[in-house]
């Protein structure tokens, strides 16, 4: 298929709202291989070579990276609309594409208000499409690391109102934090941040086997030798871990694939669950 991707020299200076990046255009990187894998069109040739190569090791991690997708609108829908959720921080945000977290919880609620957090030169480069939003809602981008979560919690604080409900969003980002107590502090110390009504999104990759996650066992290895940032799969017990404290929503911690979709919908190796602070 002939590429119709946002090429860029690595060269070129952005004009993104918070400094200049500068992409690797030599090394597969995450955020534009999941692109790739989408049908999205900002990746490099890099992206397309690994994303195909992993492809072909785990052909699953297409629906696995689409099965994400929709959960998130899934999920957003569900917390804009029947819990009234005004306030979403976006944590790992990715690229944006159709339906981001502020498109559709400002279909439902105009004057929700959003901030977005990434440190990929590459999101920060297209952080610009992020930050469309309603006269009467907001939207804003912070280029920060997961790793520094009082850092997000602080500069979110001048555009979220932490005295109110906030749905923090951790959609396949844990994956890149490899020490599984760093993880949960991270989430503990964000969670600690918000008020009591507030949502965790998470979802996480596994290879547990009634997933079909082992298949994924070899596509990683080659992922973490020739693409960056490295990443890691959890076992259940220690993706519900980042829950403690929290109340599930139903269905529960599940293939994100399955989390309220329709009953025939495919079981996916990626975890997805919500759950409400009480």
């Amino acid at each position: 298929m002939a590429a119709r991707c946002r090429e860029r020299e690595a060269s070129e200076v952005s004009d993104s709202p918070e400094g200049t990046a500068r992409p690797d255009t030599t090394v597969a990187h995450n955020a534009r291989v999941w692109n790739y894998w989408i049908g999205g069109e900002d990746h490099y040739e890099v992206d397309r070579r690994v994303g195909a190569q992993v492809a072909g090791l785990f052909p699953v991690i297409r629906d696995v990276a689409r099965a994400d997708r929709d959960f998130l609108g899934r999920a957003v829908a569900l917390l804009a609309g029947e819990r009234g959720v005004r306030q979403f921080l976006d944590i790992g945000t990715g690229l944006p594409t159709v339906d981001n977290t502020h498109e559709i919880a400002q279909r439902i609620a105009p004057d929700s208000k959003i901030v977005y957090v990434d440190n990929d030169p590459t999101v920060l480069l297209h952080a610009r499409n992020l930050l469309t939003s309603t006269p009467e809602g907001v939207t804003g981008y912070l280029d920060a690391d997961v790793r520094e979560p009082e850092t997000i919690v602080a500069r979110a604080g001048g555009t979220l109102d932490f005295e109110r409900p906030v749905a923090v969003m951790m959609l396949g980002v844990l994956n890149f934090v490899p020490d599984t107590d760093q993880a949960r502090e991270i989430v503990r110390r964000v969670m600690a941040a918000v008020p009591s009504g507030s949502f965790l999104v998470l979802t996480h990759p596994t290879f547990d086997a009634d997933l079909g996650g082992e298949g994924n066992v070899a596509a990683m290895e080659f992922w973490n030798a020739h693409a960056t940032p490295p990443i890691t799969a959890r076992p259940r017990e220690e993706v519900a871990g980042f829950f403690a404290g929290l109340d599930l929503l139903e269905p529960g911690l599940v293939p994100c694939s399955r989390w309220r979709a329709e009953a025939h919908a495919p079981v996916v190796p990626q975890f997805g669950a919500v759950a409400v602070k009480p």
